[in-house]
């Protein structure tokens, strides 16, 4: 099990087990405050918990960044069909590493937050469904979950206050589609995994056809805080609309990589100076990926002075997304950048959607031949009408994932596709490198 040592610099709530080693037991978790939300919870009433929720501003941590306590405040107060609750730890989106950490950590925290949340909306089951390739980390959640209904913590008549909630882990088989929510489920109900046409949504009709709430596993782990803490407490480390604080996954052209827990509304500035260690070989910053490889890039002079919260993002036309920083430096190869992505997304699609399963094909097709030196008039602007065709026009947001990023390097980085056009691929010569991996 490897080690973890936070910086001085970063605000621990969702991290602040992470240096403890005990906390990954159950006797150290609860020496820590383990279970003590779930204790207060189990007093209040579902409505109370969720207004709570609602309180802290707490957004989604996966990538869409809905509020958590309005999704919670969705689901139906009686149902015909039992209710479930789901943790996406599916974590799959490039440049993004941050669930991982949680789950070898702080297991514990991630199944208080899932029985608080049973709590408000009135399940009585949950499942993990951890990506495929964290396979330790499977055994990991496992051995949690067994110490805790061994003490009952999970199952039957929990703390003696006639609740009853269990859990289970289940694997996936290293398909990223199945971080999209409605492929989860079909993948959990023991189907292929592509995503469902959307309404009915997941709250009304989710897994098995029961009201389901759906939420990743770092919005999980900020439950019990918010909880024993009080919304307020938790709203107040960022801006308005915009609460708590979020683990912000930092690779790319930087001197120390890492991930590191952040206020929401921090300087991205900072974030590469002050916990990155400055720019990799002195280099200047060209471009910012903001929230993973889905997300539209920023250009320099745009994203230096860019806050690090949803709403500060969004007015980019980017996304704060998944929480992958990963910051490209001036050597880099956008041509070459943006034909990475799509080998990646080409490869993922789940080929339910023509737009995607085509377009990506097509995509990454012509990005190989154009980055190659075999680009021809009209290219950029057919690339752009491709993109532009399969935004918003898939079942699951796979698509735009593909989409987006191309975009925004077709509008700020054209020069290059110019000049590869004009017979001069790669500019950068030997320094050409790519940032972002699929790791």
């Amino acid at each position: 099990m490897s080690s973890y040592t936070p910086h001085p610099l970063e605000v621990r709530v969702v991290s602040r087990r992470f240096d403890q080693p005990k906390a990954r037991t159950l006797a150290g978790y609860l020496e820590s405050d383990g279970f003590k939300a779930l204790d207060k919870a189990l007093a209040l009433t579902p409505d109370a918990i969720i207004d709570e929720v609602k309180k802290s501003g707490l957004r989604g941590r996966g990538g869409a960044g809905f509020p958590t306590g309005l999704k919670w405040s969705f689901v139906p107060k009686q149902s015909a069909r039992e209710k479930y609750v789901l943790c996406n730890a599916d974590e799959s989106e490039p440049g993004t590493c941050k669930d991982r950490l949680i789950l070898e950590y702080d297991p514990f925290a991630i199944i208080e937050g899932m029985l608080i949340a049973g709590l408000a909306i009135g399940a009585r089951r949950g499942y993990i469904y951890i990506r495929g390739e964290y396979r330790y980390l499977i055994d990991i959640m496992e051995a949690a979950l067994k110490e805790a209904r061994d003490a009952g913590y999970v199952g039957t008549n929990i703390r003696g206050k006639g609740f009853d909630f269990d859990i289970h882990a289940h694997t996936g088989a290293g398909a990223y589609e199945c971080g999209e929510e409605s492929a989860l489920m079909e993948s959990l109900e023991g189907k292929r995994g592509i995503p469902r046409l959307k309404p009915p949504f997941p709250a009304v009709a989710g897994f098995m056809g029961g009201p389901t709430v759906i939420n990743n596993v770092e919005t999980l782990a900020s439950v019990p805080p918010i909880i024993i803490n009080g919304g307020d407490w938790f709203a107040a480390f960022g801006p308005p609309k915009n609460g708590g604080t979020r683990l912000f996954c930092l690779s790319g052209h930087v001197n120390n990589q890492g991930v590191f827990e952040l206020p929401l509304g921090f300087p991205l500035r900072r974030l590469i100076d002050d916990l990155g260690g400055g720019m990799r070989h002195g280099a200047k910053l060209k471009a910012l990926v903001p929230g993973g490889s889905s997300t539209p890039l920023l250009p320099a002079d745009i994203a230096w002075d860019l806050a690090l919260d949803y709403d500060s993002v969004a007015k980019t036309g980017s996304f704060l997304g998944s929480g992958g920083v990963v910051v490209v430096d001036e050597n880099t190869c956008m041509v070459k950048f943006a034909l990475r992505i799509m080998q990646f997304y080409r490869h993922e699609s789940c080929g339910w959607c023509v737009p995607c399963r085509e377009g990506t094909n097509w995509l990454q097709l012509s990005l190989t031949r154009f980055h190659n030196g075999g680009g021809r008039d009209g290219d950029i602007e057919t690339l752009r009408e491709v993109s532009e065709n399969i935004l918003g026009r898939t079942f699951c947001a796979l698509g735009d994932a593909a989409a987006m990023p191309t975009l925004s390097i077709l509008k700020h980085w054209r020069q290059e596709f110019e000049d590869h056009l004009n017979g001069k691929p790669c500019p950068f010569g030997a320094k050409t490198s790519v940032a972002v991996s699929a790791h």
